[in-house]
């Protein structure tokens, strides 16, 4: 895939980018050589390789999961206007 001028244009109006002529045709070869590099990149043999998500390996700290109702009832139901064992008590509303 090569980039011509009328495409380094067009993507510099829709990012909205003021591009002079000379500064797009500048452009024009630094995203084909881009565009070549990864090319170069697609053709590397990956098979047997695992994805990696850091370059040192790593063990994600995470918290122990407890189930714990958090010590806020009381915080919850305070401006409640009636309540009854930390539960919101609220009129009938169905005969």
């Amino acid at each position: 895939m090569s980039v011509d001028l009328a495409t380094v244009k067009r993507v510099a109006r829709l990012a909205r980018l003021a591009v002079s002529e000379e500064e797009a045709q500048k452009m024009v070869g630094e995203l084909n050589g881009i565009l070549g590099f990864v090319e170069q990149l697609s053709e590397v043999d990956v098979k047997g390789v695992e994805p990696m998500t850091s370059v040192t390996p790593m063990v994600m700290r995470k918290r122990a999961d407890v189930v714990n109702d958090g010590d806020k009832a009381a915080d919850i139901i305070a401006n409640a206007p009636a309540t009854t064992e930390n539960f919101f008590m609220v009129p009938k509303v169905v005969e």
